[in-house]
Formats: structure tokens, sequence, C-alpha cells
């Protein structure tokens, strides 16, 4: 099956339940198949062909899901960009992908018009805010709309590039078949029990891999998605999960950081949730507390994953009180395992790089063969290839998982190795701290100094002697920070993860 099937075979199975709920207007299941065949048409009749790139530069919402599908029933692949990108980045995707195809909307013209007069590859730029309006970019011709097109589609065929964030350098797109995104939605849909009475809120971006397998699974399972542009108003997220009755609510530290600052969650009637899941940064074990205290009636997943095989890890909530700082073990139909230095695997109980290995990992990095040999390396079995994270865990006895760092974000100071999420989490311990992010520093005594980088909660008074203190109580000397900066706010990617970049 391809990835675009799922939502045709639902919506043969059950033609009339609501599929998407966008600023209180239901689409049914036929609806949606119906918009996707009319803008398939439209990208048919423009000349699109098999395999060639469509970017969706677009606000979450009905278009959005459209886009995606439509692309994919032509046989093309789908490129999510973020709407918050600005023309630059743009402009260097576009050119990256050697995209064909831009589908936007009339409000972001401001930064994509620029893009596009840098982007000779793109030959048509579809604006679909405008009541469907095209913008045919001059100088350049149209396909031949009297050939028909037969996708020819198979699932080792590229469905999307998807592109990292690029917090630790140039952005890289990301390959995914069809075959990869339907093994990592079916993967995660079986071990959250997903299922047609479920109603999924999605206020993370459709550019984020996160957001966009929220209405990849919906569609194949035949679940409801409210898809709300995003989590910046959070008290009208929460009236809206109340008149929906949502059951599903993924997130990301961050948002869950909101909720937690809010007075008013308890007056919402939320007692049809019965699911929260968070994954792009660990919580820490007091969030962990907080967000089981504010919502007791809903099982809470803590997960791992990247967008090189979109998700690893889960933890079962009966284990929450025994592992709450644990991401758990490996998803269904994958192999997970440690690896030293020298790629020997690790027993449990030691730390190493974490290795993945299923037919939901990533083809490789789109157009950069040195970037993919470091990432994906062959196996013991002849001809597989496995992904090395480059992320460090370390394992209990029972083989849960427990991250560590990035393998690039590991601090030395005083000759000792620190994880800055150890510090992180002994930091979030204090009542007052809503946001913290750790870093080392250029220091002539201690190779690398601690910085921590803190956002207190609102009202609420802490200085930085006092966060030392509670650390060094807590931590070894070689752990606790030397500097502490009391900030406003901390730098956060598209994707609401907090951003490193840039602190010093």
């Amino acid at each position: 099956m391809l990835l675009h099937e799922s939502l045709a075979l639902t919506a043969t199975r059950v033609p009339d339940r609501c599929a998407l709920i966008v600023g209180g207007r239901r689409y049914s299941y036929a609806r949606i198949q119906q918009l996707v065949a009319q803008m398939a048409a439209r990208l048919r009749d423009g000349g699109l062909m098999r395999g060639e790139r469509v970017a969706t530069y677009i606000d979450n919402g009905l278009d959005a899901v459209i886009a995606v599908y439509a692309t994919l029933k032509c046989g093309a692949v789908f490129i999510p960009v973020n709407p918050l990108t600005k023309a630059d980045k743009l402009c260097y995707l576009l050119n990256d992908a050697d995209a064909s195809v831009l589908v936007t909307q009339e409000s972001l013209r401001g930064e994509f018009a620029p893009a596009l007069a840098r982007a000779p590859s793109v030959r048509r730029c579809l604006v679909v805010e405008s009541e469907g309006a095209e913008c045919k970019l001059p100088a350049t011709a149209p396909g031949n709309a009297s050939t028909p097109i037969e996708a020819g589609t198979i699932d080792v065929d590229l469905a999307s590039i998807i592109y990292t964030s690029g917090s630790t350098g140039e952005a890289k797109g990301v390959m995914l078949t069809h075959l990869n995104m339907l093994t990592a939605a079916r993967s995660v849909s079986q071990y959250l029990a997903l299922g047609r009475d479920d109603i999924i809120l999605c206020t993370l971006p459709m550019a984020f891999d996160y957001g966009l397998y929220q209405v990849l699974m919906a569609f194949m399972v035949g679940a409801t998605v409210v898809l709300e542009r995003s989590f910046a108003f959070p008290v009208k997220v929460l009236e809206r999960m109340a008149a929906e009755r949502v059951t599903v609510f993924p997130g990301v530290p961050t948002m869950f950081s909101m909720l937690m600052n809010l007075k008013t969650v308890g007056r919402y009637d939320l007692a049809s949730l019965r699911l929260i899941t968070n994954t792009a940064a660990a919580l820490s074990e007091s969030h962990i507390r907080e967000l089981r205290a504010l919502f007791p009636q809903a099982q809470l997943y803590s997960m791992y994953g990247l967008t090189e095989c979109q998700r690893v890890t889960y933890l079962p909530p009966d284990q929450l009180d025994r592992r709450p700082g644990s991401v758990g073990r490996g998803m269904p139909n994958e192999e997970v395992w440690l690896v030293d230095e020298a790629g020997l695997r690790l027993p449990n109980g030691n730390v190493g790089e974490l290795v993945i290995r299923g037919s939901h990992v990533m083809r490789g990095y789109w157009r950069k063969p040195e970037a993919t040999a470091k990432r994906l390396k062959s196996g013991a079995l002849p001809g597989e290839m496995l992904l090395y994270s480059g992320d460090l865990f370390r394992t209990d006895q029972e083989g849960y998982l427990y991250f560590v760092a990035r393998k690039d974000d590991i601090i030395k100071s005083r000759g000792e190795k620190v994880s800055p999420r150890e510090v992180e989490n002994v930091i979030y311990g204090m009542s007052a701290v809503q946001d913290a992010a750790v870093i080392g520093i250029e220091d002539a005594l201690l190779g690398q100094a601690i910085k921590a980088f803190v956002v207190l909660r609102d009202g609420q008074v802490c200085s930085e002697r006092d966060i030392i203190k509670h650390c060094a109580a807590r931590l070894e000397s070689f752990m606790t920070p030397k500097y502490v900066a009391i900030v406003p706010a901390l730098p956060r990617t598209d994707t609401g993860k907090i951003s490193k970049t840039g602190l010093s």
C-alpha cells in the first residue's frame, strides 16, 4: 500500500465519518478525498511528473492536508515547510530540493515572492488562499496538460523530504519512502491503540513530522483530527478540546510548560482525554508529575524520535512511576541497541550511541552522500543499513532507555563528561523554574564551564545564587553550574524545541 491509499481506503469504508475539524468546520472522509482528487488534477494539468518535488509552505488547515495527499496521488514528493520560514531559508530549501511546484497562501507573499525570484526550478506556484488562483512564474512553460500522467509509484519511492531544523548546521533533507512512513505510522498507531473513536488535537505544525503524523495516523485508522494553526493561545485550545471532546493530545515540553503556567485548566471539561503524548525533547520528572496531576484521567506516553525515522521508543504509562526519566524501549517492528565508540554492541547498564534498525529508517539525506554515510552504516546482515542516531543513551538492567545527550552536546569540564540534560533535570526540580537550558562555555581553568539559562514562572522569584546552591546540593561539583543567567525567554526552533544555538 502507498501512503495516500490509506486515505482512499478509509474514505471507502467510512465516507461520512468526520475526518477533519478546522476552525469549527467539519469535513468528512468522502469530502477530503474529493478535494484531494481535485487538487491532484490541477497539479497534473500543470505538468507535475512522478518523482518531482512539491513544497507545501502553508499554515495548518484544510489546504495543508489536501496539498500533501494530492502531491502523493500524483506520484510526486511533498516537502513540508514551516510557514514561519523566512525568504532566505525558503529559497535555500526550494533550490536544494530542486522543487517544481510551490503550494502556498496569499498571506505569505512577502516571503515566497522574493524566494521564488531566486528559485529557477519552481515553474508553478499555487496560491490556495486566493480562491485557488494560480501565480505562474514568467519565462517558464507549464507542462503538457494533454499528456495523461500515470504515477506508477511503488512503496520504495520517495513520499516526502522533510528538512531537519539545521540547529547543528545546514538543514538537510531527510528522504522518506512510502514504506518508511507507513511503517512508522502503523507502529505508533499500534502501541497507542488509536482507533475510529479517537479525536486527535493537533496544534503542532504539519511541517514538523510529529504534527504531520497526527494526520497520517488518523486517516489510516479513521479517527478525527482537530487541526489548529498553533498553540499560541492555549486558552482557546483548551476551549476547543472541551467542545470537541478530544481524546488524544500530542504535545512538546514547551506546550506543557505553558499549560502548567495557567491557573484555569481545571475550568475545562477534559474528561474525554485518554491519552497525552510527548516527544521532540524529554520531559523533566517534575513536569511529568505536574502534567499527570493536571490530567489524572489520561495516560501519558513519553517518547523519543528523530526525523530520520520519525519514532524510535515509547514508555508504557504503567512504567512511569518506576522509570519517570526513561523514554522506554523500541516500538513494534524495529530493533534498537547501544554501541560504544568502536561500534561494538553494549550490554544493558551502559552508555552509548543509539542505533536503529527497521523499515522506517530513512533512505538518506537528499543529495548529501557524505552526511548520509555518517548516519547510515552497514549492518551485520548483507545489504542492510542501520541508522546511527548521534544521541547518547544509557540503559538500565531491563533495557529501558534514558536520554543522556546529543554526542555533540556533551560538556567536558574538569576532565569529566557532563550531560546537559542531567543538570537541566535538577534545575527543573525547582518549583519556580519554567524552562532551562545548559551549555558549556570556554574556560581557561576548567576547559569548559557549565552555564545555565533559566526562565522563571510568572510571579516567581529566584536568584542565580539560589539555583547554583540547589544544584550544588544535588550534583557532583564538576556538574554544578559556574554561571546562571535568568532570562525572560529562551530561543526556540520552528517546532517549539528550545534552541541552544547562539546561547553564550
